[in-house]
């Protein structure tokens, strides 16, 4: 697959992992902590702030205050190609879920995405805040008031949890979602909060008391397992019993053994 900056190739399915192609002296940024692996000769710069952030002091320090309250590291890194010829740098997404190459010319420059959303990108991409205009879809929206904005003219990734579906809707369209289930959205999108109606259903009906209401024209990414909902699953199931640690891993052989 080719875009006009980078290539790449995804691999796998539930787990998977982007390898990115780079040209002599090409860049390409990442998230902090997503390096899966990467060949000789490619040299890796940790950056304050992000790539954008290309004056003093005080707006590499505003760069980073975006990054921190979007919920990601004030950190950014930079992997260049020092060699001579083609090699590879790979980058793998930190729960399962799906990769999503998103090319930013063709989606007019900018997209909206959850706060964690961001996993790699060319470098020229910039990674800032989008700040919701109205007081209820930051109340409760799922994402707060904030959310992640993606701009520039070239090739990023995106990660998501689950499987992924794009819907485009057309003008006066209207989607309904879980507010958790959104990944991303183009910025033409007009994006609310309505509480779910019923009391019984709101307090029994298990989906929360808000979801995310879209409209068109513009495009959506929905994932099938939010990362908040995946941990959710993961710590009730989880044994809680008392005592301590050696206690517990005590008990829980002896229970084990008495099934």
């Amino acid at each position: 697959m080719k875009n006009d900056e980078i290539d790449y190739k995804l691999y796998g399915d539930d787990m998977q992992f982007v390898e990115i192609e780079l040209d002599p002296q090409e860049t390409v940024i990442a998230e902090a902590g997503s390096l899966m692996m990467m060949d000789d000769q490619i040299r890796m710069e940790t950056i304050f702030g992000d790539t954008s952030s290309a004056g003093g002091f005080l707006d590499k320090l505003k760069g980073a205050g975006k990054r921190l309250i979007t919920g990601e590291s004030l950190f950014i890194t930079t992997f260049t190609n020092d060699g001579h010829g083609k090699k590879h740098v790979s980058f793998a997404s930190p729960y399962p879920g799906k990769i999503i190459p998103m090319d930013l010319q063709q989606l007019n420059g900018k997209l909206i995405c959850q706060k964690d959303a961001f996993l790699a990108a060319a470098n020229g991409v910039s990674i800032g805040v989008e700040f919701q205009r109205k007081l209820g879809t930051g109340f409760f929206g799922g994402e707060g008031f904030i959310m992640q904005k993606l701009e520039g003219d070239d090739l990023a990734f995106i990660h998501a949890g689950g499987t992924v579906v794009k819907k485009d809707l057309q003008p006066g369209e209207r989607l309904k979602i879980d507010t958790g289930c959104l990944v991303a959205m183009t910025s033409d999108i007009d994006y609310s909060i309505e509480a779910v109606k019923g009391v019984k259903t709101a307090l029994f009906g298990r989906e929360g008391l808000f979801f995310a209401t879209l409209e068109g024209p513009g495009s959506v990414w929905v994932q099938s397992m939010p990362f908040n909902r995946l941990a959710s699953r993961v710590f009730s199931a989880a044994p809680s019993t008392g005592g301590s640690s050696e206690e517990k891993g005590i008990g829980g052989l002896s229970d084990l053994f008495n099934k």
